[in-house]
């Protein structure tokens, strides 16, 4: 799914849309012992107002629209359809649409057998059925009869804990006192999640699956590997990391700031250039080559490639929105600039008198320091 896809089911996962149903949902306590201790399925189609919309709130901050960092897909190997493995249990509870009481006890069960997580926690999945209208050759909603239904799970994984939030007020003994709460909290904010099947080319792929983490840099690999049975790529901090290393491993003694800059610039453009494909852009050893030769690195840097990129990343690609910079940070003891993309040419450096300076032009004499505006002379 790209972020044009998933803002889409984003943006319909409402009642209010015409296009959505939120039928059933099902919700599950799995104690630190990861022991289901609750579980219960419930119509959607009759609770509260107010119960229903924090179910919405709840699961809808797993549709996340940062696609390729906090949102992610992976796809089931082959094997993960036989029976009993990850795919074939999520397809069990699909097509039971939840009314299926031991897909759900399956289901679950096999959450909280696989998932690596510290305390206890809650299981909110969705079944949802959404409504997608066919677009015509220019891309506008065709008529009415030619549509395509798809039918999803929504997973939230979500934290429990106990709040101790300050002090309240006692109105009955008319005094301030400390809040003491044993009750378990479930947060509205998961800190996993995962959508299947995905909708893709705004058509139902049932072999792959979407997957939010709230933890971009430290992910719960564990929801990838033992509770989808996916291969789980790099996390986007670790990407860049990767592409970091590779970079100074090809070039060397020659980076410097128009490099650093103008690469960036090129994997933005590559990005912009595959912003609504459904395939997410990547950046592989050919395309840095061919990055590299376009803006000047000599070719015998050029060949390093391949063995260095092989090196890190194996054959892996990186993902090109991991890569991009939203703005340049020049570092040096004591000293930290931050230049934004439509600033970065007023930005060089050079010898000056002997000394390495950072040059920056001011086009406006007027500039503030601390808050307070002065005139540079």
């Amino acid at each position: 799914m790209n972020k044009k896809e998933t803002a889409e089911i984003k943006k319909n996962f409402s009642d209010k849309s015409g296009f959505f149903i939120m039928e059933r949902v099902l919700t599950a306590f799995i104690d630190a012992e990861k022991s289901v201790r609750y579980h219960n399925v419930n119509s959607c189609l009759t609770m509260p107002v107010e119960e229903h919309d924090v179910y919405d709130e709840t699961l809808k901050k797993v549709l996340n629209t940062n696609v390729g960092k906090s949102f992610n897909e992976f796809e089931f190997p082959n094997e993960a359809y036989d029976e009993g493995q990850p795919q074939f249990i999520l397809y069990n509870l699909l097509k039971s649409e939840l009314k299926d009481e031991i897909a759900c006890e399956e289901f679950l069960n096999h959450i909280a057998n696989n998932i690596a997580y510290e305390g206890p926690f809650a299981v909110l999945t969705a079944y949802c059925v959404y409504t997608i209208r066919k677009k015509d050759k220019n891309d506008e909603f065709a008529d009415e009869g030619n549509e395509e239904i798809y039918r999803y799970l929504l997973t939230a994984i979500c934290p429990v804990n106990t709040s101790s939030d300050g002090f309240v007020f006692d109105s009955f003994n008319n005094e301030i006192t400390k809040k003491i709460n044993t009750e378990l909290i479930i947060s509205k904010a998961p800190s996993d999640g995962f959508l299947y099947p995905v909708f893709s080319n705004r058509s139902t792929d049932i072999n792959h699956v979407m997957v939010y983490t709230k933890n971009v840099k430290n992910p719960n690999i564990s929801v990838v590997e033992n509770v989808l049975g996916c291969t789980f790529v790099m996390s986007a901090e670790n990407e860049k990391s990767s592409f970091q290393s590779i970079l100074k491993g090809v070039v060397g003694d020659d980076l410097d700031y128009m490099l650093i800059k103008t690469v960036n610039e090129k994997i933005q453009e590559v990005v912009e250039d595959n912003k609504d494909d459904t395939e997410k852009a990547v950046i592989d050893n050919t395309t840095l080559k061919d990055i590299l030769s376009d803006i000047g690195v000599p070719e015998e840097r050029v060949q390093m490639v391949e063995p260095v990129y092989e090196k890190i990343c194996g054959t892996a690609p990186l993902t090109a929105a991991n890569l991009v910079e939203n703005k340049t940070v020049l570092t040096s003891p004591g000293i930290t600039v931050n230049i934004k993309p439509s600033a970065a040419d007023k930005v060089r450096t050079s010898v000056v008198d002997g000394r390495r300076c950072l040059l920056i032009d001011i086009d406006d004499p007027t500039i503030e320091i601390n808050g307070l505006p002065v005139t540079l002379n």
